[in-house]
């Protein structure tokens, strides 16, 4: 668009307006800047530029700055005067290349332009290419003011001598030609970097008579003494902590229930309800003692047990019963017998005394509970518990004398209760505590056998007299101080190793058949074999014996015997014998 501007041929971007006389037909070319001015002609003198003073278009003019063809401005040197064809000399003042027109010549469209910046497009081809530079701020921009710091050099500067970033815009001075270049301060210093502080120590001035060194002795000292305190003090805490688990006592929390009663048919109600009526016995002779177990029969003072418990004190040997609550007291036997091994004795001068009932082994079935109470390895009031695990086991106990008087015959009861050594003569109860049998026997694994020289423990097969036997042979010994026997009459062949039991063959003028006894007169003769009673096989002659011993004197019993193939069924009654 054209309007409002002159149509006189434009200048082109690289000439400058120059003086001459005008045409008269018309504005007069401008003539090329190089051929407008001669390299020798006199210029008057234009006063450099101050850094960081506005030219005369407003702008600043900051060192190392480069115009806009990209060659360098020297600081008090128009940067118009940077021409290809007039180079400056090294480190002198360009003088400016523009001369003040002449009033009549013709007046470019343009103002003139210092630095040769094109109006339009880029650097000639001949420019070279700008270098990267750092902005600077724009005229009237606000600069921070001056502070002390460092100058370019890393010298510290007092804040009235410290540079001015960017001082005031002023009205340009004239100055000389010949005005000193700026100082070397001015062409290092950076107005975009941060700060920089010096970081100095100043050491305080060194106290009079080298007090500095006493008080460092004596803050030394004193932080030794204070380490020395609180690591003591940090001990004795650790070792009160150690060895009483804390400053403060921990109470754990627990359950403050009482836990209640005990049904009467569990373990702990039948324990708390015979306990009272079991005893420890402590026996000791000439040659022997021992430990057992018994039970109080009646408020007398009458107590059971087994008699090779008894067995070691002998005729003048000693017996302590002690009771379940600790007291003591001696005891002498009442009777004794070993082929039902039951024994009583009883104590004297004691109150108080707590009978432990007697219940009937007849009822007893496989598999019922029981509880047994004794003094295993003499320890006290030690209670076990298990079922019924047969009835009627024929067994034999004792025999170490060798001619069989001390050999006893039970037809017992088994239980898996655990029975041990001391465990002899102890009640065993069941769920109404009361007696169903005495724990006599226990069947010990081979490597304990007593023969060995060691002590057999309990393997699950304990064995105990049933107190039906036990009541009768015990009333007998209290009353009359022994206890008979029921027999038939015969004696029998212990090495037969036939079912049933043999009986002995006839040597001489002697018979195995007693003359005029139970056998004689019910018509058993030598070899014959019993083989049941009351329709119970019987497989030996021990068992035989067993199952005479459960039955009382005067009894009858049917017997089923054999006699040269043919089998007989036999009645006769028991005879008495009185024991040892």
């Amino acid at each position: 668009m054209d309007d409002g501007k002159p149509t006189g041929p434009k200048a082109k971007w690289w000439s400058r307006p120059t003086a001459g006389p005008a045409a008269a037909d018309g504005p007069p070319e401008p003539a090329p800047a190089e051929s407008a001015v001669p390299a020798e002609a006199p210029l008057p003198a234009e006063p450099p530029a101050t850094p960081g003073a506005p030219d005369a278009h407003g702008s600043a003019v900051t060192p190392g700055a480069h115009d806009a063809h990209g060659a360098a401005v020297t600081p008090g040197a128009d940067a118009s005067a940077a021409t290809p064809d007039a180079p400056a000399p090294h480190g002198a003042p360009e003088a400016p290349a523009v001369l003040d027109a002449a009033p009549d010549a013709p007046q470019p469209l343009h103002e003139p332009d210092p630095y040769g910046t094109p109006p339009y497009g880029g650097p000639g081809p001949w420019a070279p290419a700008p270098p990267v530079q750092r902005p600077t701020p724009a005229h009237g921009t606000p600069v921070p003011p001056p502070y002390a710091g460092t100058d370019g050099a890393g010298m510290s500067v007092p804040p009235d001598h410290a540079p001015q970033a960017f001082p005031p815009p002023a009205a340009p001075q004239p100055q000389p030609q010949d005005a000193h270049p700026p100082s070397p301060q001015w062409q290092s210093y950076d107005p975009w970097g941060a700060p920089r502080q010096p970081l100095v120590t100043q050491p305080g001035p060194p106290l009079p008579d080298g007090r500095r060194g006493k008080r460092r002795g004596t803050m030394l000292i004193g932080a030794l003494l204070l380490a020395l305190v609180a690591g003591g003090i940090g001990g004795g805490i650790g070792a009160y902590i150690e060895r009483n688990g804390g400053l403060t006592s921990i109470e754990l929390p627990q359950d403050e229930r009482d836990g209640g009663g005990r049904a009467p048919d569990s373990v702990a109600g039948i324990a708390a309800s015979a306990l009272p009526s079991v005893v420890t016995l402590h026996v000791s002779g000439d040659t022997e003692s021992g430990t057992g177990t018994g039970f109080v029969l009646d408020d007398r003072g009458h107590i059971l047990t087994n008699n090779h418990v008894v067995a070691p004190a002998g005729s003048s040997g000693d017996i302590t019963v002690t009771f379940s609550g600790g007291e003591t007291a001696t005891a002498e036997v009442v009777g004794k017998d070993s082929g039902y091994d039951l024994a009583v004795v009883k104590v004297s001068g004691v109150s108080g005394l707590k009978p432990l009932p007697l219940g009937n082994s007849d009822n007893v079935r496989v598999g019922d509970p029981v509880v047994a109470i004794g003094a295993p390895f003499d320890l006290s009031n030690t209670v076990t518990s298990g079922i019924i695990s047969a009835k009627d086991r024929p067994i034999t106990a004792g025999g170490e004398k060798g001619d069989g008087s001390d050999v006893s015959y039970v037809n017992a009861l088994q239980t898996d209760a655990p029975i041990n050594p001391g465990n002899s003569g102890g009640p065993l109860v069941d769920t109404d505590a009361h007696v169903i049998g005495i724990n006599s026997a226990i069947r010990a694994a081979d490597s304990g056998a007593a023969g060995e020289g060691g002590q057999a423990g309990s393997i699950g097969l304990g064995f105990a007299i049933p107190i039906n036997q036990g009541k009768l042979v015990a009333e007998e010994l209290i009353n009359t101080g022994k206890a008979t026997h029921p027999v038939i009459g015969v004696t029998l062949d212990m090495k037969y190793n036939g079912d049933g039991a043999k009986v002995g063959g006839s040597t001489g003028d002697s018979s195995p058949v007693t003359a005029g006894g139970p056998a004689d007169k019910a018509g058993i003769e030598a070899d014959d074999v019993i083989t049941e009673v009351d329709g119970k096989r019987v497989h030996s002659g021990e068992e035989l014996i067993v199952k005479i011993r459960s039955h009382r004197p005067g009894d009858d019993l049917k017997l089923t015997v054999t006699r040269g193939g043919k089998d007989l069924s036999i009645t006769l009654t028991l005879g008495s014998a009185t024991g040892t």
